[in-house]
Protein backbone atom coordinates (compact mmCIF):
# COMPACT_ATOMS: atom_id res chain seq x y z
CA UNK A 1 0.00 0.00 0.00
CA UNK A 2 1.37 3.51 -1.05
CA UNK A 3 1.50 6.04 1.33
CA UNK A 4 -0.75 8.27 0.42
CA UNK A 5 -3.73 5.01 0.28
CA UNK A 6 -2.42 4.51 3.37
CA UNK A 7 -3.10 7.91 4.94
CA UNK A 8 -6.66 7.96 2.88
CA UNK A 9 -7.58 4.91 4.69
CA UNK A 10 -6.35 5.87 8.23
CA UNK A 11 -8.68 8.68 8.01
CA UNK A 12 -11.49 6.69 7.17
CA UNK A 13 -11.14 4.16 9.41
CA UNK A 14 -8.18 4.79 12.04
CA UNK A 15 -7.43 1.37 11.54
CA UNK A 16 -5.16 0.59 8.17
CA UNK A 17 -3.64 -2.69 10.22
CA UNK A 18 -0.07 -3.81 8.44
CA UNK A 19 1.27 -7.19 7.89
CA UNK A 20 2.58 -6.84 12.03
CA UNK A 21 -1.24 -6.68 13.24
CA UNK A 22 -1.75 -8.73 16.06
CA UNK A 23 -4.56 -10.84 15.89
CA UNK A 24 -6.86 -11.43 19.10
CA UNK A 25 -6.59 -14.97 19.63
CA UNK A 26 -5.70 -17.80 21.38
CA UNK A 27 -6.24 -19.66 24.97
CA UNK A 28 -4.35 -20.89 27.79
CA UNK A 29 -5.64 -24.04 29.78
CA UNK A 30 -5.66 -23.55 33.13
CA UNK A 31 -7.18 -26.47 35.59
CA UNK A 32 -9.46 -24.04 37.94
CA UNK A 33 -10.02 -20.44 39.21
CA UNK A 34 -6.89 -18.52 39.74
CA UNK A 35 -5.89 -15.65 41.97
CA UNK A 36 -6.22 -12.32 40.52
CA UNK A 37 -2.48 -11.47 39.67
CA UNK A 38 -2.05 -14.99 37.48
CA UNK A 39 -5.52 -14.19 36.33
CA UNK A 40 -4.06 -10.76 35.07
CA UNK A 41 -1.55 -12.40 34.10
CA UNK A 42 -2.98 -15.04 31.68
CA UNK A 43 -5.69 -12.74 29.80
CA UNK A 44 -2.69 -9.98 29.22
CA UNK A 45 0.09 -11.78 28.37
CA UNK A 46 -0.85 -14.97 27.98
CA UNK A 47 1.49 -15.93 31.04
CA UNK A 48 0.24 -19.53 32.39
CA UNK A 49 -0.09 -20.03 36.26
CA UNK A 50 3.51 -19.57 37.34
CA UNK A 51 5.12 -18.85 34.25
CA UNK A 52 6.31 -16.36 31.89
CA UNK A 53 4.83 -13.67 29.58
CA UNK A 54 4.44 -15.49 25.80
CA UNK A 55 3.03 -12.73 24.66
CA UNK A 56 3.39 -8.66 25.16
CA UNK A 57 1.25 -6.69 27.47
CA UNK A 58 -0.56 -3.93 24.89
CA UNK A 59 -2.78 -0.99 26.29
CA UNK A 60 -4.28 1.96 24.62
CA UNK A 61 -3.31 5.58 25.41
CA UNK A 62 -6.09 6.26 27.57
CA UNK A 63 -6.16 10.31 27.76
CA UNK A 64 -8.67 10.43 25.19
CA UNK A 65 -11.49 8.80 24.57
CA UNK A 66 -11.13 5.89 22.39
CA UNK A 67 -14.01 6.03 19.51
CA UNK A 68 -15.94 2.87 18.99
CA UNK A 69 -17.55 3.17 15.02
CA UNK A 70 -20.10 0.24 13.71
CA UNK A 71 -18.43 0.63 10.02
CA UNK A 72 -21.13 -1.96 8.02
CA UNK A 73 -23.80 -4.33 9.03
CA UNK A 74 -24.62 -6.32 5.93
CA UNK A 75 -28.20 -6.80 4.23
CA UNK A 76 -27.81 -10.58 6.12
CA UNK A 77 -28.25 -8.61 9.75
CA UNK A 78 -31.28 -6.47 8.91
CA UNK A 79 -34.86 -6.85 10.76
CA UNK A 80 -34.20 -8.08 14.36
CA UNK A 81 -30.97 -9.13 13.66
CA UNK A 82 -29.30 -5.62 13.09
CA UNK A 83 -31.73 -3.83 16.65
CA UNK A 84 -29.83 -7.22 18.65
CA UNK A 85 -26.24 -5.90 17.12
CA UNK A 86 -26.26 -2.24 17.49
CA UNK A 87 -27.94 -2.79 21.09
CA UNK A 88 -25.12 -5.46 21.79
CA UNK A 89 -22.65 -2.72 20.71
CA UNK A 90 -24.10 -0.41 23.07
CA UNK A 91 -23.96 -2.21 25.85
CA UNK A 92 -20.21 -3.54 25.78
CA UNK A 93 -19.43 0.14 25.49
CA UNK A 94 -21.48 0.78 29.02
CA UNK A 95 -20.13 -2.17 30.31
CA UNK A 96 -16.55 -1.53 29.81
CA UNK A 97 -16.89 2.12 30.67
CA UNK A 98 -19.00 0.95 34.06
CA UNK A 99 -15.69 -0.49 34.83
CA UNK A 100 -14.40 2.51 35.56
CA UNK A 101 -11.07 1.10 34.34
CA UNK A 102 -9.46 4.51 33.52
CA UNK A 103 -10.14 4.78 29.77
CA UNK A 104 -13.37 5.40 27.84
CA UNK A 105 -15.36 4.74 24.86
CA UNK A 106 -17.16 6.61 22.81
CA UNK A 107 -19.71 5.63 20.19
CA UNK A 108 -19.31 7.97 16.72
CA UNK A 109 -20.98 7.62 13.42
CA UNK A 110 -20.41 4.65 10.91
CA UNK A 111 -18.17 7.00 8.77
CA UNK A 112 -16.81 8.96 11.50
CA UNK A 113 -12.97 8.73 12.45
CA UNK A 114 -12.55 6.05 14.87
CA UNK A 115 -10.08 3.56 16.54
CA UNK A 116 -12.05 0.68 16.61
CA UNK A 117 -14.06 -0.44 14.38
CA UNK A 118 -17.06 -2.81 13.67
CA UNK A 119 -18.31 -5.40 11.39
CA UNK A 120 -21.41 -7.51 11.37
CA UNK A 121 -20.22 -9.32 7.58
CA UNK A 122 -22.31 -11.64 5.52
CA UNK A 123 -19.53 -14.29 6.03
CA UNK A 124 -19.71 -17.51 7.60
CA UNK A 125 -17.05 -19.78 9.90
CA UNK A 126 -14.06 -20.16 7.45
CA UNK A 127 -14.48 -17.72 5.14
CA UNK A 128 -12.13 -15.07 3.93
CA UNK A 129 -12.69 -11.79 5.11
CA UNK A 130 -13.18 -9.39 2.56
CA UNK A 131 -15.04 -5.81 2.02
CA UNK A 132 -13.48 -3.79 4.73
CA UNK A 133 -10.76 -2.18 3.46
CA UNK A 134 -8.20 -2.75 5.90
CA UNK A 135 -4.66 -3.97 5.25
CA UNK A 136 -4.19 -7.41 7.85
CA UNK A 137 -8.33 -7.53 7.75
CA UNK A 138 -8.97 -8.50 4.22
CA UNK A 139 -7.71 -11.89 3.84
CA UNK A 140 -7.83 -13.19 7.16
CA UNK A 141 -9.77 -16.29 8.17
CA UNK A 142 -12.73 -15.86 10.38
CA UNK A 143 -14.31 -17.92 12.60
CA UNK A 144 -17.72 -16.73 14.79
CA UNK A 145 -15.96 -13.19 15.06
CA UNK A 146 -12.04 -12.37 14.36
CA UNK A 147 -10.84 -9.28 16.26
CA UNK A 148 -7.50 -7.86 15.24
CA UNK A 149 -5.16 -5.20 16.64
CA UNK A 150 -3.18 -2.46 15.54
CA UNK A 151 0.25 -1.83 17.45
CA UNK A 152 2.39 1.48 17.18
CA UNK A 153 5.84 0.75 15.82
CA UNK A 154 8.32 -0.11 18.28
CA UNK A 155 6.19 0.07 21.49
CA UNK A 156 3.02 -1.83 22.84
CA UNK A 157 0.73 1.13 22.31
CA UNK A 158 -2.61 -0.21 20.09
CA UNK A 159 -3.03 1.91 17.71
CA UNK A 160 -6.31 0.30 16.30
CA UNK A 161 -8.79 -2.82 16.37
CA UNK A 162 -11.22 -4.17 14.53
CA UNK A 163 -13.62 -6.62 15.02
CA UNK A 164 -15.84 -8.48 12.19
CA UNK A 165 -18.72 -11.00 13.26
CA UNK A 166 -20.12 -13.90 11.30
CA UNK A 167 -23.82 -14.93 10.47
CA UNK A 168 -22.23 -18.15 12.15
CA UNK A 169 -22.82 -16.18 15.55
CA UNK A 170 -26.03 -16.98 17.08
CA UNK A 171 -28.34 -13.58 17.29
CA UNK A 172 -28.36 -14.95 20.71
CA UNK A 173 -25.52 -14.68 21.59
CA UNK A 174 -24.51 -11.39 20.23
CA UNK A 175 -24.32 -9.26 23.31
CA UNK A 176 -21.35 -11.53 24.99
CA UNK A 177 -20.09 -11.92 21.97
CA UNK A 178 -19.20 -8.28 21.33
CA UNK A 179 -18.63 -7.98 25.05
CA UNK A 180 -15.92 -10.40 24.63
CA UNK A 181 -14.49 -9.00 21.60
CA UNK A 182 -14.26 -5.63 22.93
CA UNK A 183 -12.69 -6.76 25.83
CA UNK A 184 -9.95 -7.90 24.41
CA UNK A 185 -9.71 -5.21 21.73
CA UNK A 186 -8.58 -3.00 24.89
CA UNK A 187 -5.32 -5.37 25.20
CA UNK A 188 -6.80 -8.31 27.11
CA UNK A 189 -6.10 -10.67 24.08
CA UNK A 190 -5.77 -13.93 25.83
CA UNK A 191 -8.96 -16.24 26.99
CA UNK A 192 -9.10 -18.82 29.55
CA UNK A 193 -9.49 -22.02 28.39
CA UNK A 194 -11.08 -23.26 32.16
CA UNK A 195 -14.49 -24.54 32.88
CA UNK A 196 -14.41 -23.39 35.71
CA UNK A 197 -14.68 -19.59 34.21
CA UNK A 198 -17.86 -20.60 32.39
CA UNK A 199 -20.37 -18.29 33.50
CA UNK A 200 -17.25 -16.31 35.78
CA UNK A 201 -15.90 -14.24 33.17
CA UNK A 202 -16.09 -12.80 29.37
CA UNK A 203 -12.86 -13.97 28.55
CA UNK A 204 -13.90 -17.60 29.22
CA UNK A 205 -13.12 -19.95 25.92
CA UNK A 206 -15.33 -20.80 23.20
CA UNK A 207 -18.49 -19.53 25.53
CA UNK A 208 -20.88 -17.03 24.38
CA UNK A 209 -23.07 -16.63 27.51
CA UNK A 210 -21.65 -13.90 30.23
CA UNK A 211 -23.70 -10.07 29.33
CA UNK A 212 -21.60 -8.50 32.11
CA UNK A 213 -17.67 -8.66 33.36
CA UNK A 214 -16.82 -10.57 35.70
CA UNK A 215 -15.59 -9.32 39.23
CA UNK A 216 -11.87 -10.38 37.84
CA UNK A 217 -12.31 -9.05 34.34
CA UNK A 218 -12.97 -6.09 36.13
CA UNK A 219 -10.04 -6.18 38.09
CA UNK A 220 -7.85 -7.18 35.76
CA UNK A 221 -9.09 -4.25 33.50
CA UNK A 222 -8.32 -1.35 36.10
CA UNK A 223 -4.73 -3.07 36.48
CA UNK A 224 -3.90 -3.19 32.77
CA UNK A 225 -4.18 0.39 32.81
CA UNK A 226 -3.14 1.91 36.36
CA UNK A 227 0.11 0.08 35.19
CA UNK A 228 1.99 2.52 32.78
CA UNK A 229 3.02 0.25 29.54
CA UNK A 230 6.30 -1.26 29.50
Amino acid sequence: MNQGKALALAAVTAVALPASAMQAGDAVAVPGRLSDADFYRLVSCAAPPGGECTKPVLRWSAERPIRVALRQIDPAYLGRRKHRAEAALTRALQALNAADAGFRLARVGPTDRAEIAVYFLDLETGDTIAGTGIEGVDGAEIGATATRLQIEPDSERIRGAAIVVSTSLETSAFEAAMLKQMTRAMGLMTELDAPAYAGLSALAYATHTLTHLGLQDIAALRRHYAAPAR
